[in-house]
């Protein structure tokens, strides 16, 4: 069999591509080199909030909401963070009765109260939620409980807002 001597070159550009399809899966993104825990993904805000809900744990009985609030940064808890959760009532109809303002504890950990999360439209059961914490930026998103679930756990990841 003949020997065949075959001279391959590359220009840098390709040479950059090549590293990036091979090496780009393997680089973790932005969040796991910034913060040490994965900030909670944000949600839309809705056209059903409003500010001012009465401070209280509960609204109603039978699903019970609790987690932790912490930082991105450093997975610390915050305490007295706000926290604001609005959702349907069990008739699937947003309203002031279905609204709740509360604070974080000392280890960062809150609770709330409620009857189960309900449709809205062809919404799947969801609870909004708002958090506010001196020092970091204003998180929204929502929380969707299990199926036929009675209690949920969801910590609340905040990303410290930049220094100035």
């Amino acid at each position: 069999m003949p020997y065949v001597n075959i001279k391959i070159t590359f220009t840098t550009s390709t040479l950059l591509i090549l590293v990036v399809i091979l090496v780009w899966p393997s680089l973790p993104n932005a969040a796991e080199l910034l913060f040490q825990c994965k900030p909670t993904q944000e949600g839309e805000m809705g056209p059903f909030y409003h500010s001012g809900a009465d401070y209280r744990t509960s609204i109603g009985n039978g699903y019970l909401l609790q987690g932790t609030v912490k930082s991105a940064s450093d997975c610390n808890p915050i305490p007295s963070a706000t926290v604001e959760l609005w959702m349907t009532g069990p008739e699937g109809r947003y309203g002031d009765a279905w609204r709740a303002t509360l604070s974080s504890n000392a280890n960062g950990t809150y609770h709330f109260e409620s009857h189960a999360p309900t449709y809205f439209n062809d919404r799947r059961p969801h609870i909004h939620i708002r958090v506010t914490a001196e020092g970091f930026e204003p998180l929204v998103t929502q929380h969707y409980p299990r199926k036929d679930a009675g209690e949920g756990i969801f910590d609340l990841i905040l990303i410290p807002s930049p220094k100035r």
